[in-house]
């Protein structure tokens, strides 16, 4: 954790304490980390997906960097001015509840395009489908499956690669197909679908809290 915030540190080192069995995975965590704070410096976003279970977390995930998750991140001077300028009757209301975001996708989210492109085309190209029209270089792609092995996680981790798009997995502890596409992989020590998915919550939550922090921290 060398050259990291002292209040970002401190998120992962109660996250290794409440979860001492997460240590296996704490190199990958901490490159994850990384990489999303590459990504976000240089105006990136992130693409998240996921079936079942992963697809909630794909959702949840979404909701923790798009508005406040423990800080309130209160928008800049500067976007409270040019809101004011705009609007002044309504600037204290539009300004006073928007909060700074870090830019997420859940691919999971687009029903219509989703069912439509079922249809049409593949089931299991549909993620990559949202990637190839998403995503661009300096973008992260985060593919979250238990088993390492959904068709449609991986594809679009194939479309992101052939694009340039850094790609992070979350999985269980044999990584599946993930763990030999992604850039990073996340793999959580369990088998069972439901212990995966236990482990995965409380790691994405720090990755969330640690992000949040960088950016939007006082330190």
């Amino acid at each position: 954790m060398k050259n990291m915030k002292k209040s970002v540190s401190e998120i992962f080192n109660r996250l290794f304490l409440n979860y001492p069995e997460l240590v296996v995975c704490k190199e990958d965590i901490i490159n994850t980390f990384n990489a999303l704070v590459q990504c976000y410096e240089k105006g990136g976003k992130v693409l998240i997906c996921g079936n079942g279970g992963s697809a909630a977390d794909s959702e949840h995930i979404v909701g923790e960097l798009m508005k406040g998750f423990i800080l309130k991140r209160e928008i800049p001077f500067e976007d409270k001015e040019k809101i004011k300028a705009a609007f002044p009757e309504d600037a204290d209301y539009l300004a006073g509840n928007l909060q700074r975001a870090l830019p997420a996708i859940s691919l999971i989210s687009q029903t219509s395009l989703s069912t439509a492109f079922i249809n049409d085309m593949a089931a299991d190209m549909v993620y990559a489908q949202q990637v190839y029209g998403y995503g661009q270089k300096g973008d992260v792609l985060i593919g979250i499956s238990t088993s390492g092995n959904a068709y449609n996680v991986v594809n679009a981790v194939k479309i992101a690669k052939a694009f340039g798009i850094k790609t992070i997995g979350i999985t269980g502890e044999s990584g599946g197909m993930l763990k030999d596409l992604c850039d990073l992989t996340i793999k959580v020590p369990a088998k069972e679908t439901f212990r995966i998915q236990e482990y995965h919550l409380p790691v994405y939550h720090a990755l969330c809290a640690a992000l949040e922090e960088e950016f939007f921290g006082r330190e």
